[in-house]
C-alpha cells in the first residue's frame, strides 16, 4: 500500500534515506501503527497520526498520505472505512488507486485526504488518531504479508518511513515502491491533444428541451417512465433548460419534488445510440450540496455516466461508468459522497452486484472537470486534473455504450417534509475520443481548440 518515509529515527537523530525526500525541516511527518496485526486478517487497519514538524501552519486539506499494498489474487476491489478519529471521519477521505510501476510487494495504494473541514495544524501539533480501515468487496480474507507499507510489530505509534505524504502536490515525507513515486497527474503531463480521432463534443447551445437540434445531434431527452428514482416519479423534459454561464452555454438538469412519488419530477439526458465503448470521456459537471429553493436534505443522485443494456441477470457483455455524486448521502450513507463505479454485471432480484467503486466523502459542490479513460487494460477516473480512482481489466466494456447526464431520487428517508423543493445539476459540455486515452491536459487543450474555433458540436464517431 503507502509509500513510505525518508528518514528513520537513528541515535542523536533523523538519517536520510534514498528515496522521495529527506526528514530533516521538512513540514510534515506521518507515525503509524497497525490495530490488524495478523499477516492475515478480515480487513486491514493502518492507523495514522500526520505531524505538522514545521514551522509554519499546514493545511490539511493540502495533505494527502499514501499506504502502499499489494492486491490479492481474485480480488473484485477494496473499500475504504473511517472508524474514529479525532479530526472527525467526516473529514477524512480515502481512495485508491494503482501503481504505474507495480512491484514485489505494491500494486495500488490508498490515499487519505482531508476536507477543508479539518481545519489546520499549528507548528508541532498532530491530527491524533485516525483509526482507518480497508478491506476486500468480497468479504474474503486478505493477506497483509506482502504489502509494502504493512508493519506487524507496529503496535504502537512511530514514524514510519513505508508511507508517503504530500503537501500541496509535493511530496515532502516518505519512499515509494521504486519508480512509483506519487507525482500523479504527472509533473509536466503532455497538453497537445493527440491528432486523428474520432470525436463527440457538445457545447450544448441549444434553446429549450424541444429544440429540434438536439435531437438531430443525437441526444434523447428523457420522457419515458421506469427507474432509477422513487416509485411514482415522471422524467419531466421541461425541467432540462439551457442557459449562459462564465461566457459558456450550460444545460441544467433540475429534480424537484414535494416529499411524493407522484410529485417527484427527475432528469435524464442521454445519447440515442449505443456506440461509445474505449477511449476518453470527459464533462464539466456542477454539483451542488443545496436546493435552489426549498428545504434541504433529499437522497438525491447527481451523474454522468455511461451505460449499455442488462439483456438478462447477470449477463456477461453489461457495462456501466459512473461518476455519481450524493450531496445528502443515501446507500446507507450519512452525508455528502462522491462514487466512481465501474459495473461488470449485476442481478436486479435478488439485488446482486459486481463492480468496483471509488468512494471520497467530501463535499463537491461546485463545477468539476471529470475525465474517464478505458483502455484495453486499465479503466481511470480523474477529477479536476487528479486520478482519483483506477479499475482492473475485468470491468472492460464488451459493447457499445450510450452517454448519459441524470439527476434522481433514491428515497425520501433524507428528509420527510412536504414543501416543494428542487435541486439543480449543471454541464457546461461533454467531450468523447474514440479509442485515444487522453490526459486531463489534453482534454483541456482539446476542448480550448474547439471553442476557439467555433465548434459547438461535432460528432465524428461511427455507428455501432
Amino acid at each position: 500500500m503507502a509509500t513510505a518515509v525518508a528518514m528513520v529515527a537513528a541515535a542523536g537523530g533523523l538519517t536520510a534515506l534514498t528515496g522521495t525526500a529527506t526528514a530533516a525541516g521538512e513540514p510534515v511527518t506521518v507515525q503509524y501503527r497497525t490495530s490488524a496485526s495478523g499477516t492475515t486478517a478480515d480487513q486491514a487497519e493502518p492507523w495514522f497520526k500526520v505531524k505538522n514538524s514545521g514551522s509554519a501552519a499546514v493545511q490539511l486539506s493540502d495533505v494527502k498520505v499514501r499506504y502502499y499494498f499489494k492486491a490479492d489474487a481474485g480480488s473484485s476491489g477494496y473499500r475504504f472505512a473511517c472508524s474514529w478519529a479525532v479530526k472527525g471521519c467526516a473529514n477524512i477521505t480515502g481512495t485508491f488507486g494503482m501503481l504505474a510501476h507495480p512491484t514485489a510487494t505494491a500494486d495500488r495504494y490508498l490515499e487519505i485526504g482531508f476536507t477543508s473541514g479539518a481545519g489546520s495544524l499549528a507548528p508541532g501539533a498532530d491530527t491524533g488518531d485516525m483509526q482507518l480501515r480497508f478491506y476486500r468487496a468480497d468479504w474474503q480474507t486478505l493477506t497483509q504479508s506482502d504489502d509494502y507499507s504493512f508493519g506487524a510489530s507496529q503496535t504502537s505509534y512511530a514514524n514510519w518511513t513505508k508511507v508517503t505524504a504530500q503537501l500541496a502536490g509535493s511530496t515532502v515525507w516518505g519512499t515509494a515502491p521504486e519508480g512509483n513515486d506519487p507525482t500523479d497527474p504527472p509533473t509536466d503531463p503532455p497538453t497537445d491533444p493527440p491528432t486523428g480521432g474520432q470525436s463527440l463534443f457538445d457545447d450544448f447551445t441549444y434553446t429549450t428541451s424541444s429544440d429540434p437540434r438536439i435531437s438531430a445531434n443525437g441526444w434523447n431527452v428523457r420522457s419515458n417512465s421506469g427507474g432509477p428514482g422513487v416509485p411514482g416519479a415522471t422524467w419531466a423534459p421541461e425541467n432540462v433548460t439551457f442557459s449562459s454561464s462564465g461566457g459558456n452555454s450550460v444545460m441544467n438538469l433540475r429534480t424537484s419534488t414535494s416529499g411524493t412519488g407522484e410529485s417527484t419530477k427527475q432528469t435524464e439526458v442521454l445519447t440515442k445510440a449505443m456506440k461509445f465503448k474505449n477511449g476518453t470521456y470527459a464533462a464539466r459537471v456542477r454539483f451542488a450540496d443545496a436546493p435552489v429553493s426549498g428545504p434541504d436534505g433529499d437522497h438525491l443522485v447527481q451523474t454522468f455516466f455511461t451505460i449499455n443494456d442488462l439483456k438478462a441477470p447477470m449477463a456477461d457483455d453489461y457495462s456501466e461508468y459512473d461518476f455519481e455524486y450524493l450531496p445528502n448521502g443515501g446507500w446507507g450513507e450519512p452525508s455528502n459522497i462522491l462514487y466512481t463505479t465501474s459495473w461488470e454485471t449485476y442481478n436486479p432480484d435478488p439485488w446482486q452486484a459486481v463492480n468496483q467503486h471509488t468512494e471520497s466523502r467530501q463535499s463537491y459542490a461546485g463545477w468539476h472537470d471529470l475525465v474517464l479513460t478505458i483502455d484495453n487494460s486499465t479503466i481511470k477516473y480523474y477529477i479536476d486534473g487528479r486520478l482519483f480512482g483506477t479499475h482492473d481489466a475485468a470491468y472492460l466494456p464488451e459493447r457499445g455504450m450510450s452517454i448519459n447526464f441524470n439527476q434522481w431520487l433514491i428515497d425520501f428517508g433524507g428528509l420527510s417534509s412536504s414543501t416543494a423543493r428542487s435541486y439543480d445539476e449543471q454541464v457546461d459540455y461533454v467531450l468523447h475520443i474514440k479509442d485515444q486515452v487522453l490526459t486531463p491536459a489534453q482534454v483541456a487543450a482539446k476542448i480550448n481548440a474547439y471553442r476557439t474555433a467555433g465548434v459547438n458540436f461535432e460528432d465524428t464517431v461511427p455507428g455501432s
